[in-house]
């Protein structure tokens, strides 16, 4: 019997969805997953991001339910502390959860200007300077955490900050940004992590879809 549920949307859609399910795979946590479908007004309208809250994902776990990525990414470092789903050091642990904070409450230029969309291709997309400060101050981060842990991930290690950028990295993929050679690394790793690789695998044969995101840019 498995011990937790977890609600997601959409697999080629939902960045959040992607960033509560890798934290619970990185956490070792037995879960069954519980989709919503993209045609239920609620799901719909956070895809969208018309909607004031995000509710999806949403985990069930021992009576507890908990929602909201971050938070989830918090609980699931309390129970399960040997996953290191933080770096060791107080250092390290403090600058992780802050770019985290960063990628959760940030970025909103880039969020409505490249759409997650793991199904499409946009090469040569014209990206304006809101989405390109969003972009540039990103790659700042990752290379600042590179200089100081030497990668191959953010903190040497896969920790949850990996899975909070993971989603930057399919929008990079999926609009052609032009990417120094550490970050294109970076989102090399990234897409060849194992549980990327199957969560990808599942969004390409999703029959869902938003005409809204399959938009011919």
């Amino acid at each position: 019997m498995t011990e937790a549920a977890l609600t997601i949307s959409s697999k080629n859609y939902s960045s959040w969805s992607l960033r509560g399910w890798l934290l619970c795979r990185m956490a070792g946590l037995d879960f069954v997953e519980q989709v919503v479908p993209v045609d239920d007004p609620t799901n719909r309208a956070e895809l969208l991001l018309l909607s004031p809250s995000i509710l999806v994902p949403c985990l069930m776990h021992q009576g507890i339910r908990v929602w909201d990525t971050l938070a989830i990414a918090e609980y699931l470092n309390e129970v399960r502390p040997e996953a290191g789903l933080l770096p060791k050091t107080l250092a390290a642990r403090t600058r992780c959860r802050s770019i985290c904070g960063e990628m959760h409450s940030g970025f909103a230029n880039l969020r409505s200007a490249l759409p997650m969309n793991l199904k499409a291709h946009h090469p040569g997309f014209k990206i304006w300077s809101g989405a390109r400060a969003d972009i540039d101050r990103i790659m700042t981060i990752w290379r600042e955490c590179f200089a100081e842990h030497h990668g191959p991930y953010l903190f040497g290690r896969l920790t949850m900050a990996d899975a909070m950028y993971a989603p930057v990295v399919t929008r990079f993929l999926t609009y052609g940004v032009k990417l120094d050679r550490d970050c294109a690394a970076y989102c090399d790793r990234i897409m060849t992590w194992p549980d990327m690789m199957a969560w990808r695998a599942a969004a390409l044969i999703e029959p869902d879809e938003l005409e809204e995101l399959d938009m011919e840019f």
